[in-house]
């Protein structure tokens, strides 16, 4: 073991694939009981659209992920806020448009582009240094906002008018998990890709659901 772990390759795999694995015990838990399933499938694939941007004007592929699922997130909890009755078909449109954006921007830019398969299905071995200690960064923000504001988050996925009861400001805390929720996205990608995100974020809550009911 200690010999696989001398190429510095496996540690970037190691340590990307424990701190994805935190994040979806962070955050899985409250995507699943506000019911965010279908916003985390939107996030992931608008992504695809900041890592053809990303890779068109020539700076790291996270970087522009980030940017663009951090942007989506906030515009969808904006619509949440003003409770349009639309939201659901503005995160289908923003679905497609996030890989059509990124199918062009990946044609419209010189040459081949391999990593971008790699953020489609995963390839947890490819990921080099520098993403490693962009996705570190990623995963402290997201563990130290979900330890601080833990209670207000419990309170918004369990009962918001409760929360609203108790004078919460139920508006920020639903922006706040929406960004973490993206940012959480962005990690896994690194990890899993763009279309197994949602089953990394949902499943192992769900089936921890069942056998702590049985």
């Amino acid at each position: 073991m200690s010999g696989i772990l001398s190429y510095e390759f496996m540690q970037n795999a190691v340590l990307v694939g424990i701190m994805a694995s935190v994040i979806c015990g962070l955050i899985g838990p409250f995507i699943v009981a506000r019911r965010m399933v279908f916003i985390s499938g939107g996030l992931s694939h608008a992504a695809f659209g900041g890592l053809g941007l990303a890779y068109w004007l020539g700076v790291r592929p996270l970087i522009g992920a980030t940017a663009f699922v951090l942007a989506s997130a906030v515009l969808i909890a904006r619509l949440e806020e003003k409770k349009m009755r639309q939201n659901d078909l503005f995160i289908g449109i923003l679905w497609a448009v996030g890989v059509a954006i990124g199918i062009v921007f990946i044609h419209m830019t010189p040459g081949y582009a391999p990593d971008l398969m790699a953020f489609l299905f995963g390839n947890i071995l490819t990921v080099p240094r520098t993403d490693v200690m962009i996705t570190l960064l990623l995963f402290l923000a997201v563990t130290a906002a979900v330890l601080v504001f833990y209670k207000g988050f419990v309170a918004i996925a369990l009962d918001e008018e409760y929360a609203r009861a108790r004078r919460l400001p139920v508006a920020s805390l639903k922006m706040g998990l929406m960004i973490l929720t993206a940012l959480s996205i962005v990690t896994l990608i690194q990890a899993v890709g763009i279309l197994l995100v949602i089953a990394l974020l949902t499943i192992p809550v769900a089936v921890a659901s069942e056998l702590s009911l049985n």
